[in-house]
C-alpha cells in the first residue's frame, strides 16, 4: 500500500493549520534527519575549533623527550619506559625509541634487565633542552625566509624577517635552560 499524502487538519479560530502525518515512517525519517543534520553542524564546530592553527607546534617526540628527561633528572634511581610513558599519556613503545635517541646522543644511560631504566650521564646544570630537542628533531637552523624560499619575489621579507627572530630567540632560550633549572 503506497503511503497516503498528509491530511490537513482545522485547527481554531485563529486559522492555525496542523500537518497531521498518517504515515508514522516519515516522522522518524524526519526526526533523523533533523538530528543526523545537528551531529554534523557540531562536529564541524569542534573540529574547526580543535584544529585551528598555531603559530608554535612541537612534536610529540620532543615533548616525551623533554617531560622524560625531566622526570629522569629528577629522580634518584633508573626510571623507565612504563612510568615515562604513564607521566606523558604515551605509549612504552614510543617512549623507547626517544628514550634510544638520547642515550646515542649521550645524554643518557640505558641498564637492561626487570629493575633497568635510563639515568643521566652528565649532571643536570650540564645538559640544555637545545642539546635534547637536537637530539630528537635534528640540529636546528635558523632560515632567512620562512618558507625557504632562495630567490624572494619582494625587495624586502614582507615578514620583517620575524621568524628568523623568533627561530633564533627560541634556540637560546633551549640553549639557556639546564635540567637542574627543573629539579
Amino acid at each position: 500500500m503506497a503511503p497516503q499524502p498528509p491530511t490537513l487538519v482545522f485547527l481554531n479560530k485563529n486559522f492555525l493549520w496542523c500537518i497531521i502525518i498518517q504515515n508514522q515512517l516519515l516522522i522518524a525519517q524526519f526526526v533523523s534527519y533533523i538530528l543526523i543534520t545537528y551531529i554534523c553542524v557540531i562536529n564541524y564546530l569542534i573540529n574547526t575549533i580543535i584544529s585551528m592553527s598555531q603559530f608554535f607546534t612541537m612534536t610529540e617526540a620532543v615533548s616525551i623527550a623533554l617531560h622524560g628527561i625531566v622526570l629522569i633528572s629528577k629522580s634518584d634511581t633508573s626510571v623507565n619506559v612504563t612510568d615515562i610513558g604513564e607521566a606523558t599519556g604515551s605509549s612504552k613503545h614510543h617512549v623507547a625509541k626517544i628514550m634510544q635517541r638520547l642515550v646515542k646522543e649521550n645524554l643518557l644511560i640505558s641498564q637492561r634487565g626487570p629493575t633497568g631504566g635510563f639515568m643521566l650521564r652528565r649532571k643536570p646544570s650540564d645538559i640544555n633542552l637545545l642539546e635534547v630537542y637536537e637530539a630528537v628533531e635534528g640540529r636546528t637552523t635558523i632560515p632567512e625566509c620562512p618558507i625557504d624560499k632562495p630567490i624572494c619575489p619582494f625587495d624586502k621579507c614582507i615578514l620583517g624577517n620575524i621568524t628568523c627572530k623568533l627561530s633564533s630567540e627560541f634556540q637560546e632560550f633551549l640553549r639557556n635552560q639546564t635540567l637542574d633549572k627543573y629539579l
